[in-house]
Parts: C-alpha cells; structure tokens; sequence
C-alpha cells in the first residue's frame, strides 16, 4: 500500500493536472488526499520550499526514467539520518515552547495541576459518577498541537469516540477520571503523558497536545 501511495504521489507531482483548481469530482478529491497522507509522512523533514523543489525533482526523474542524480541506494542511510536530526531539532523547539504554554494554561481560571503534569481545565460540569480507568467512556473530542493544528476530532469524523479508558495515552486516562457524564474539559497534555519523544502519525516527537473533550456516557466494567 505505501509503495502504490508513493507511486500515485510521484505521478501527481510529475504531472500536476489539478494544481490550478479545488479538487471537484471525487477521483480529484481521493488523489488529492493521497497527496495529504503523503505530505505528513514527509513532515519529519520539515522541509523549506526550496527543499521541497528538489524532494520533486527526485520524484519527477524517478517516475520519468531520468538518470538520477545520485546513488539512491547509497543515500538511503543518509535519509534515515536526515529524518531523526529533523525529528530532534523540531522536537527540541516544541519541548521550549510547550513550557510557556503549559505555564500559561495552568494560571487560567479553575485550572488543575495535577502531579503528571496535566493541566485539567473544566469548561461544564456533568452529573454523576466520574468513570474509573478500567470502564468504558463514549466520547467527541477534538485534539489539536499547541499552535492550534487540528490532528483529530471525533467531531469532523460525525460520530463519538468508545474504549476502554485504560487503553489510550495516560492524559486522557487521569484526566478523564476527573470528568463526569454530561461534562466539557480541556486537557493540556505534556508529551511525557502523551506520544513521548517518538510521536505519532501527524503527532511530532515531544508535542504538547491539547484537548477539548466532552464525556457523553459511562459504561462500568464488571
């Protein structure tokens, strides 16, 4: 699957047939979201417009049958190389800038501090029990990094959430344990109790995460 993703991406880029309009049948909008997928498995790299001229140019000659330029099998260790310096770097950035905004978030009004390090913000108050880590919650939800880039959300996917509340980053774990049915939170959630130094998917290594949950139901495990 990753080869033909990378295969239709080559070809895209080579020949850009919808570069100068929105996407309008549903052919168009399928490829223009391989397009996506692929471009936040080349997040890593973080790359500048002028890096990214010559990631197409690879591209073009590779799909096209031109010479390459270098040894592609010599350069594959230099990839590898080049994304975890890339993941380093952004992570070191996103680990400064989480501190003053982790500390800001905790100042605001009604705002819990716990020893994780999660910062539980309550927007409504629910009724009821507060679920214990081994029940099952149903849930909307939206996740956004701390520049407000939108990664996940129950809400756009036009159902709720449902799982174990023992089985999802340990964020959610404690910080859901202090909601209760029919309420509205936001979790500040540092990376050591969400994705850590790895990430993952569009989650970079070392972000802090930001959610705005809403616990719509309970279901007490036996």
């Amino acid at each position: 699957m990753r080869r033909l993703l990378l295969a239709v991406l080559i070809t895209l880029i080579a020949i850009p047939a919808f570069a100068a309009e929105a996407p309008q049948t549903e052919e168009q909008k399928t490829l223009y979201a391989i397009g996506l997928i692929m471009a936040r498995q080349l997040s890593v790299f973080s790359l500048s417009p002028a890096e990214l001229d010559m990631v197409k140019q690879g591209l073009s000659d590779g799909i096209t049958g031109t010479k390459p330029l270098v040894n592609v099998e010599a350069y594959q260790k230099k990839v590898q190389e080049l994304a975890t310096a890339r993941r380093n770097a952004q992570g070191e950035k996103l680990a400064i800038a989480a501190k003053d905004f982790i500390a800001k978030a905790a100042k605001e009004k009604g705002a819990i501090t716990t020893k994780s390090g999660l910062v539980y913000l309550p927007l409504k108050e629910g009724n009821g029990a507060s679920p214990a880590a081994s029940d099952k919650v149903k849930v909307q939800y939206r996740g956004t990094l701390i520049d407000g880039t939108e990664f996940d959300s129950s809400y756009k996917r036009g159902e709720p959430a449902e799982f174990p509340l023992n089985r999802v980053i340990p964020c959610w774990t404690e910080g859901v344990q202090m909601m209760k049915p029919g309420g509205k939170a936001k979790l500040v959630c540092p990376a050591a109790t969400a994705y850590g130094e790895k990430g993952a998917g569009p989650i970079p290594a070392n972000a802090t995460l930001v959610f705005e949950i809403e616990l719509l139901n309970v279901t007490k495990e036996k």
